[in-house]
């Protein structure tokens, strides 16, 4: 029985209207002063729980003042420009008085999690950030964090996101179910979601699918 549903963020819940990728850009001010990138700087930042100058200090950066309003400026904007897909309110609370759990577990640098918060229209049950938790979906470790600070077991929550691997097949690894948001694209499974306000429906006429062995 599902008790609890668990959902990634971006592209899920939000979405930045205005993408300047100020991390992008560290990483490139990184690489052109000589520091070798790695295939997994992008997962690291996600799991550094600091702000972007800690970021800039772990890539060995020494920003000129100019530079730091600047970043600082492109980060604000995309900040800002965070905003809930349409349909998200009414869902969470038609979710909420079903008296389902809910909550979140997403890859994201530190500072785009308070913005987040503060449109949703209320405090969640569970929060597994991976500038948290140390760790990136799909890491076995993040998906541990929400179902047990939900006090269930894996088996009883539902995870719903936007990324195949980190949001469908990580979390049945760790015997969670889970089910594919895909607003505008296929799906490897049989059965997903268009949109969000398809989810209660989907509760209710669907067991989801079971966990691969």
């Amino acid at each position: 029985m599902i008790k609890a549903i668990v959902f990634d963020v971006f592209g899920t819940l939000a979405e930045i209207g205005d993408r300047r990728r100020p991390y992008a850009r560290l990483l490139r001010l990184a690489a052109q002063a000589g520091r070798i990138s790695r295939p997994d700087d992008a997962a690291r930042i996600m799991s550094i729980n600091g702000d972007i100058w800690a970021i800039a200090t772990w890539l060995g950066l020494a920003l000129s003042p100019a530079l730091c309003d600047e970043l600082a400026d492109e980060l604000a904007i995309e900040i800002s420009s965070i905003r809930l897909y349409p349909e998200v309110v009414p869902v969470l609370r038609a979710l909420q008085r079903q008296g389902l759990q809910l909550g979140l577990c997403s890859n994201l640098a530190k500072p785009y999690a308070p913005p987040v918060l503060s449109l949703l229209p209320f405090e969640f049950d569970a929060y597994a950030w991976s500038f948290e938790v140390g760790v990136v979906k799909p890491d076995h470790r993040i998906y541990s964090t929400v179902w047990q600070s939900l006090a269930l077991s894996p088996g009883e929550v539902l995870m719903v996101g936007d990324t195949y691997e980190a949001d469908c097949l990580g979390p049945r690894r760790v015997g969670m179910h889970a089910i594919h948001l895909t607003r505008n694209l296929a799906s490897p499974d049989p059965r997903f979601l268009r949109s969000l306000c398809d989810l209660p429906a989907y509760l209710a006429l669907h067991t989801p699918p079971s966990v691969p062995q």
